[in-house]
């Protein structure tokens, strides 16, 4: 049992404990406080939303770049390396999420599915979703490919695409879903797509930072094949998203692995 004196000890650790998060926040709280003070006002010439950087995207990135979509361009060409590594912490969000909800055998992910297929006799929904899911299907690898065309790319694409793949495994839910839409599919295709976007924007950066020429033209801009790397990208990172949110999604439908 503890005695008095350790549990006074704890209490006066509990108190200093708390009053230095208080003074910590309260700091970090005037800090911001007076940053925001410093700002310039709103339509201020000088504002950075002013500057010569968007003014260069806005001006030379159809041409520098190929692509009509601005936004496309910017994260994947000018910003490319801040976008692979938002690719890198979906892969790893996966990576956790299995090891902490996985069990030791392989073929955990294909049970839940077998597991879904009992629950799933709904004969309405199966023949919606026969015709839904390759709609939605569709229309994401659209919006993933005319990335550097129209507003979308490959986050917005992916995520179509892998709600079409949830739809088609939750209505089904059957041995073919399982072959197809199996865990190890979906991390051999999330692995290939990673690396297929780290070779392609290595190999842009390095030749850029040198001087050298990458050899792929940007194209004429409005053309399915123009922006230079931004397709090949796009499609990368789409099935990255697709994959993602259709493993999640499964292994959070029970909660837990069994």
């Amino acid at each position: 049992m503890e005695t008095k004196t350790e549990k006074s000890r704890d209490r006066a650790f509990s108190i200093f404990y708390s009053a230095l998060c208080a003074l910590f926040c309260l700091c970090l709280l005037s800090v911001l406080l007076v940053m925001a003070a410093k700002l310039p006002p709103f339509g201020d010439p000088g504002n950075p939303s002013n500057n010569e950087v968007p003014s260069r995207y806005i001006e030379q990135g159809p041409a520098e770049t190929g692509a009509v979509n601005i936004v496309a361009a910017m994260i994947l060409e000018y910003r490319g390396f801040d976008t692979f590594g938002e690719s890198c912490v979906l892969f790893v969000a996966v990576c956790a999420v299995l090891a902490l909800l996985r069990n030791e055998e392989r073929d955990a992910f294909d049970e839940l599915l077998h597991d879904m297929e009992e629950s799933t006799h709904d004969v309405i929904l199966k023949g919606v979703s026969r015709v839904v899911a390759p709609m939605i299907a569709a229309f994401g690898a659209y919006v993933i490919v005319n990335g550097h065309l129209s507003p979308g790319g490959g986050f917005s694409g992916g995520a179509i695409l892998g709600s079409s793949m949830m739809l088609y495994a939750f209505s089904f839910g059957t041995r073919e879903a399982r072959r197809i839409l199996s865990y190890d599919n979906c991390r051999r295709v999330m692995t290939a797509a990673l690396l297929l976007y780290a070779l392609i924007k290595g190999y842009s950066m390095f030749m850029g930072a040198n001087g050298y020429s990458t050899g792929v033209s940007p194209g004429a801009p409005g053309r399915i094949f123009s922006a230079g790397l931004i397709l090949p990208l796009n499609i990368a990172v789409g099935l990255i998203v697709a994959c993602t949110m259709y493993i999640l999604c499964i292994l959070f439908s029970k909660g837990e692995m069994r």
